[in-house]
């Protein structure tokens, strides 16, 4: 030792002092629901296709989800953290009309919902 005298902390004080916690706790973002909804302007193909190219979903599961959104006029498509929801909303907004429906005006309408 180079000449330092030790302290001693009595126990009492030791029992006393607020114990340091190194855990971290990681709090989860709440889930987001995309939700994709029908229309008379846009074909099965079209559907199928956006999931694909916007999802990378295979073309089994796009269908389904094709005609889900036919059938019951809306499709959850996608459950993740609400920036990545917006984004996937936003992308489906942007993905253009369906050149197979000659009145087609636009993209799809999608919204994002809490998952509950």
């Amino acid at each position: 030792m180079s000449g330092q005298a030790a302290v001693a902390v009595p126990v009492e004080e030791q029992a006393a002092r607020p114990q340091e916690r190194s855990e971290q706790r990681t709090r989860r973002q709440p889930p987001y629901h995309v939700v994709l909804w029908n229309d008379d302007d846009h074909s099965y193909e079209y559907v199928i296709v956006m999931l694909m190219d916007l999802f990378g979903y295979p073309l089994e599961k796009g269908f389904k989800m094709a005609e889900e959104v036919d059938t019951q006029g809306r499709v959850t498509v996608l459950t993740t953290t609400r920036e990545h929801a917006e984004l996937k909303r936003d992308q489906i907004h942007a993905y253009g009309k369906d050149v197979l429906i000659a009145n087609c005006k636009g993209s799809m309408k999608a919204t994002i919902e809490p998952a509950a």
